[in-house]
């Protein structure tokens, strides 16, 4: 079958490690289901595992890719949740979670192998292609939001980084949910891309806000640490998932934070019931996932010289 894979690693060029062409069929292992994919999104944990996070050299050849909806072998149209051994359904009690392609085979190929407790059914009012936008960046968003943010309606929320699939995602659900969003963004296109998608403000990185809010939800890391404890009121969150611009910033502000008593909270991917609950919103709310663009399998290349450039303004699908 075509797949996508890691064929090499490479911390400072990831994309020399990216090849494209045919591997093995999935073989049938009980308590697994195998799903015919009928699309996949990109994230940056590809461009990671590229780069050997959390991904070792005897595991490859590893086919990328953590989100999918397709198609399961009883005919079933279906959304994959990318955590496995959460549980222990499939792999056994003792095995410790991960997340598809760190020891399973990913999503970017004609057909994935996962358990068939990791399937949940596809609601018939999204497309594949927004289905498969859902189990990483959007269901990272859902979880900062409402389950580690503390926030309520009215409340307001930063979102650092305007454009990436997590940061549009928090945009689209924090409105569906009531919440003031206001949003930092590097050039003025993406800032006015984000207030289209209903952020109620939009300023500059590192802009200095007209007041303090009660939560920031944080995927950048470095580059913008310090503004985001800056920028919370007393008592505020800061909710963290990601540091695309790196994990060591400048002024770690631990002054600020044990004076304002402020919480850090760190937050990773979300559960198969967070999965549903997302799911559902998107089918009986309207929301919508922000699609970037849609490109063929075998020019998954293009899609990840975009992402590793910043070039993106919501997900990249492919489609087999």
């Amino acid at each position: 079958m075509f797949a996508a894979y890691a064929a090499r690693i490479d911390a400072d060029d990831p994309l020399s490690g990216l090849e494209s062409g045919e591997l093995p069929e999935p073989q049938a292992r009980p308590g697994w289901s195998l799903v015919t994919v009928r699309a996949a999104s990109l994230n940056h944990h590809d461009l990671w595992s590229l780069r050997g996070v959390g991904l070792p050299v005897e595991r490859l050849p590893m086919i990328l890719g953590c989100d999918a909806a397709g198609v399961d072998e009883h005919g079933n149209e279906v959304v994959v949740h990318s955590v496995i051994g959460q549980t222990g359904h499939g792999v056994g009690p003792d095995e410790p979670r991960s997340i598809l392609t760190e020891r399973y085979q990913g999503t970017f190929a004609q057909q994935v192998l996962v358990p068939t407790w990791n399937l949940l059914p596809k609601p018939a009012e999204l497309s594949f292609e927004q289905a498969a936008c859902l189990p990483t960046a959007w269901l990272t968003a859902y979880r900062m939001l409402f389950t580690n943010a503390g926030v309520k309606p009215g409340d307001t929320v930063l979102v650092q980084g305007a454009g990436g699939g997590v940061a549009t995602a928090l945009i689209v659900l924090g409105k569906a949910a009531g919440l003031r969003v206001w949003v930092t963004g590097r050039d003025e296109t993406r800032r006015e891309r984000a207030l289209g998608l209903g952020a109620d403000a939009a300023f500059a990185s590192g802009a200095r806000l007209p007041e303090r809010v009660d939560a920031v939800m944080e995927t950048v890391g470095a580059a913008t640490w310090a503004h985001s404890v800056k920028s919370l009121r007393p008592g505020g969150t800061v909710v963290i998932s990601g540091a695309t611009s790196g994990a060591n910033p400048t002024a770690t502000e631990l002054n600020r934070i044990f004076f304002l008593e402020l919480r850090v909270v760190g937050s990773t991917m979300g559960s198969k019931e967070e999965l549903a609950g997302l799911l559902s919103l998107c089918a009986t709310a309207g929301v919508r996932p922000v699609i970037d663009s849609v490109l063929p399998l075998t020019e998954a290349r293009d899609g990840f010289a975009r992402l590793a450039k910043g070039d993106v303004f919501g997900k990249i699908v492919l489609t087999p």
